[in-house]
């Protein structure tokens, strides 16, 4: 991965892949997203601590060689069910800007699998962190709506 690979020109051939369940492997999701086009560089997020150290955080970034293989697998994945769930598919540049207003303020416990080999720079290791973030809280959000729904279904029982 290049070290601006959230900034500048790579931030739009770089796509957001969430909702993946922890059967879907990191080959596994390189060859779903391999149809769109040339793929450079894919960083599969894993658990780095606790008892689920070591496996897949529920997240990945596929990088294209062109911002067109990027909208298209945006456009033809986003939705698509893998393992019974839905996949979150955004642009990268998107899921940035969603993640600036975020709060950076707790570390991740997060390491990132990374085909490409080079190291990130600091401002796009805060992007990553940002995107977890926001993924936990949605996830949470998500987790706190079906208690809720569950609740009402529980209490509409005759």
């Amino acid at each position: 991965m290049e070290p601006n690979s959230l900034n500048g020109e790579n931030s739009d051939k770089r796509i957001y892949v969430g909702n993946v369940d922890h059967r879907i492997s990191e080959a596994t999701l390189i060859k779903m997203f391999s149809p769109f086009g040339k793929i450079e560089s894919e960083d599969f997020l894993l658990h780095t601590r606790g008892p689920k150290r070591g496996e897949p955080r529920g997240f990945a970034f596929v990088q294209y060689s062109t911002k067109e293989e990027a909208i298209l697998a945006k456009e033809k994945m986003h939705g698509r069910l893998a393992c019974g769930r839905p996949l979150v598919v955004r642009l990268a540049s998107e899921k940035a800007v969603i993640d600036t207003s975020q709060n950076l303020s707790k570390g991740s416990g997060v390491v990132i699998s990374s085909r490409s080999g080079s190291t990130s720079g600091q401002m796009s290791r805060s992007a990553k962190i940002a995107a977890i973030k926001n993924k936990l809280k949605t996830l949470e959000e998500n987790d706190s709506r079906s208690a809720k729904k569950q609740k009402q279904l529980e209490g509409s029982s005759p």
